[in-house]
């Protein structure tokens, strides 16, 4: 949004202002300043001048010599090539030495030998269109009229009214009152602290009774809350008064005629879009607004491109069809011509949504479109209609029929929010009187009802007593608001999950893993190579709706097969050796309508010379020991379909499944085209983190010694080392401080399936030195333990 500084002081007296100042504190106080600049900066050293004479050049037809009056001692001479330049009139004149747009610099020199003091300008050397100044020649030298400063010397900024601030807002999308004069006017004027004058437009005469001529009906009150039509007769088109030019100047917009630049004078003023259709157009005197038909598909704007509409945008239609898109840009027939005779002037509201589809379905965002999305206010359309007309009026650019159609579907219940001032210095950190808020909100526009606030209709964006607070805030002034240390405790920290998660990781690298992040999506291909059966409960996965692909058209109920390809890809690669690992998610589907069960697991992957079965298993058991997680289990399974049957065990904890270890079923790894063994392990994370202590217990260092004894043992090949250890431990109960094996034995001297197992068992005692009948009867029962086993003592 341009805001004009001439503009804005017709409404509030900021003048002596700077325009830094100016631009800082309505920054502050919520309406952002890009930037701003005076009109013409790039013009210096010219003045007006008037032409005492014109006398044509001895040495070349196409030249004059003219002598101008810049208000100097004596007159300056100056050589052109223009045609319409004569004796007394008045001309901008740039003087040696001068600056114009486009870094031009004009010196003193000789045109066939006759000396040019200067140059006199061309609009377009001021940076200028006869937009501006409309009865100038656009190919000649600008001759300064009636509405201009005649006085030989003046500067020309001065003179044609090129010196307006333009000051250049950012409007953010929750504050469309602010896209006006006035709003930014109200805003002004509550930031320094000075009068707001908005004075109600008013139409001295009318004649006749619009509804003689018109009827108005909304079939979509929803999509247009509001619609005011008002009537010009004997109409005079014509350009409009250098002052309207001016500001359409300053603003960004270009000025065209009396009737256009007046429903774009009142769209810049109080924000409000207005359209006006030549009378002449609106078949049978109805103005209609609905959404199009079936059959009104094909449609030409203004701009002569014909547009293809559809049945949910909204159209203001005569008793033949559309002659408008609501809220974006009129018809072929409906803009303001030389003849138009007697204009409908068009304001109304509509819904910021429709016409944001609208705009967009149509390939063209318009000045109103950009305004309406926001959404405006339909209290606006009425002071904005009647605005229209009183200009009309001043620019004697018609006659004003008497009334108006005003179909008014829009909401009439006020928003009322409570002032709470302690709360709000609570939240604000302030100590500010209630009647200082209520002072405020009242500069503001807001109404004030005992401790209540009645929000006005243009300020939709405050709905709860957090927005009041921010008004209050703002105009009070941010930087006003005192420094304070934060409430309350803020200490970031790691959660025992976050933490557990950490440790793995930790764990992992420590023991030469490398971590890989894999896609939570897959193929449904990949159960068939990992081996489940048809009917495995795994197979059941939560399809994607719109995958990119087959190969990512599912969620993984396992890791496996996320593992298994990215082993896959560095064996292809020729990476002899891989230890991988990866903490991702499983997703188990609930129902139709249900989010799955999402879960985390610790994958590992290893293959290479030094990998095998007891490898990747003492990597599960270092975590599982660094984790500090008792009562560890392992028992053979041969029923997993991706593991080989032999070596595969499942790792549980107090009786509680953690996970599975094992070699890859050699077809498995066939299908992945793994030339060598390979080991899979997979943890869930939640079991781990369970079973994780949260805290280490800490034991004091013993006083008493311990005592050692080693026994070898005769046991059947297929007894695990781990139910041997669980039973020792189990016997010899609290006096028994760690049981290690160390060495296991098969050779001649050992029977066929049969094997020699030797551990070393650590005694002590907490409150004595224990004796050897003690440590003797320890061992004892360590041995009757294994005795159930079917284990002896190896003679």
């Amino acid at each position: 949004m341009n805001l004009s500084q001439k503009w804005l002081l017709d409404y509030v007296d900021v003048s002596e202002v700077e325009p830094h100042e100016f631009a800082e504190a309505m920054t502050m106080s919520g309406s952002k300043v890009e930037g701003y600049c005076r009109e013409g900066a790039d013009i210096t050293g010219v003045v007006v001048g008037e032409i005492l004479s014109v006398v044509k050049h001895p040495n070349a037809d196409s030249l004059v010599i003219c002598q101008v009056n810049i208000g100097e001692a004596e007159p300056v001479q100056i050589v052109t090539g223009a045609t319409n330049v004569f004796a007394g009139a008045y001309v901008p004149v740039a003087t040696n030495g001068s600056h114009l747009p486009g870094d031009k610099v004009i010196k003193k020199g000789k045109l066939r030998g006759e000396v040019s003091n200067g140059m006199l300008c061309s609009l377009s050397e001021l940076g200028l269109t006869v937009h501006d100044f409309p009865y100038a020649i656009e190919d000649g030298i600008f001759i300064l009229g009636d509405d201009c400063e005649k006085t030989p010397g003046m500067d020309i900024h001065e003179a044609i009214g090129l010196d307006d601030l333009c000051t250049e807002f950012e409007i953010t999308s929750n504050r469309p009152d602010c896209l006006s004069v006035t709003g930014l006017a109200r805003e002004a004027a509550v930031t320094f602290q000075k009068e707001l004058h908005l004075p109600e437009p008013k139409v001295e005469k009318e004649t006749g009774d619009i509804r003689e001529h018109l009827s108005i009906e909304v079939q979509n009150p929803e999509l247009c809350p509001r619609y005011i039509g008002r009537m010009v007769k004997n109409v005079k088109i014509g350009p409009s008064p250098r002052w309207m030019r001016e500001r359409l100047r300053a603003c960004g917009v270009r000025p065209i005629n009396n009737i256009v630049d007046i429903t774009n004078y009142v769209m810049l003023e109080y924000g409000q879009p207005m359209h006006a259709f030549d009378f002449k157009y609106v078949k049978g005197g109805k103005i209609i607004v609905r959404t199009a038909r079936e059959d009104e598909t094909s449609f030409m704007t203004l701009d002569g491109v014909t547009r293809t509409l559809s049945p949910e945008m909204l159209t203001i239609c005569d008793a033949e069809g559309p002659t408008a898109v609501a809220g974006v840009m009129g018809g072929e027939f409906s803009s303001i011509m030389e003849d138009t005779d007697t204009i409908l002037f068009e304001s109304a509201c509509f819904n910021g949504p429709s016409v944001r589809l609208t705009a967009k379905k149509l390939g063209m965002r318009t000045e109103a479109s950009g305004r309406y999305e926001k959404g405006l206010d339909p209290a606006t359309c009425l002071p904005a209609v009647q605005r229209a007309c009183q200009l009309v009026e001043l620019l004697g650019a018609g006659e004003v029929v008497g009334g108006m159609i005003d179909v008014d579907n829009s909401p009439k219940e006020k928003i009322v929010l409570p002032l709470e001032a302690d709360w709000i210095n609570r939240f604000l950190g302030i100590n500010l009187p209630a009647e200082e808020m209520k002072t405020l909100l009242s500069r503001l526009g807001f109404g004030i009802e005992g401790d209540q606030v009645v929000v006005p209709s243009y300020r939709a964006d405050v709905r709860c007593k957090a927005d009041v607070a921010e008004e209050i805030a703002r105009i009070y002034g941010y930087n006003n608001i005192p420094t304070t240390s934060l409430r309350g405790s803020c200490e970031g920290k790691l959660t025992p999950r976050q933490k557990m998660e950490r440790r793995v990781n930790n764990i992992m690298l420590a023991q030469g893993y490398s971590e890989i992040m894999t896609y939570s999506f897959i193929s449904p291909k990949y159960y068939d190579k990992i081996g489940l059966p048809a009917d495995s409960a795994l197979r059941k996965s939560v399809v994607i709706s719109n995958p990119l692909g087959e190969d990512t058209s599912v969620m993984r109920t396992t890791t496996l097969p996320s593992m298994l390809e990215i082993l896959s890809k560095n064996y292809a690669n020729r990476n002899m050796a891989a230890a991988l690992y990866e903490i991702g998610a499983e997703y188990i589907p609930q129902g139709e309508n249900e989010l799955p069960i999402e879960t985390d697991h610790l994958t590992l992957g290893l293959y290479g010379d030094k990998a095998d079965f007891y490898a990747i298993k003492g990597a599960v058991e270092a975590l599982l020991d660094y984790l500090n997680i008792q009562d560890v289990d392992v028992e053979a399974d041969s029923t997993n379909p991706t593991f080989h049957p032999g070596r595969c065990a499942v790792i549980t904890a107090g009786g509680e499944e953690l996970g599975v270890v094992g070699e890859v079923h050699p077809l498995v790894a066939e299908n992945y085209e793994i030339g060598t063994r390979v080991y899979l392990a997979k943890l869930s994370m939640d079991a781990l983190f369970a079973h994780t202590p949260a805290d280490k217990e800490y034991k004091a260092l013993p006083k008493y010694p311990a005592s050692q004894r080693d026994i070898a043992l005769l046991c059947n090949e297929e007894l695990p080392v781990l139910t041997m250890e669980k039973a020792i431990s189990s016997a010899v109960g609290s006096l028994l401080e760690k049981v290690e094996l160390f060495d296991v034995y098969r050779g001649a001297q050992i029977p066929d399936h049969k094997k020699s197992v030797a551990f070393n068992l650590v005694l002590r005692s907490a409150d004595h030195t224990l004796t050897v009948e003690e440590a003797d009867a320890a061992v004892k029962r360590a041995l009757k333990a294994l005795s159930a086993l079917n284990v002896t003592l190896r003679s």
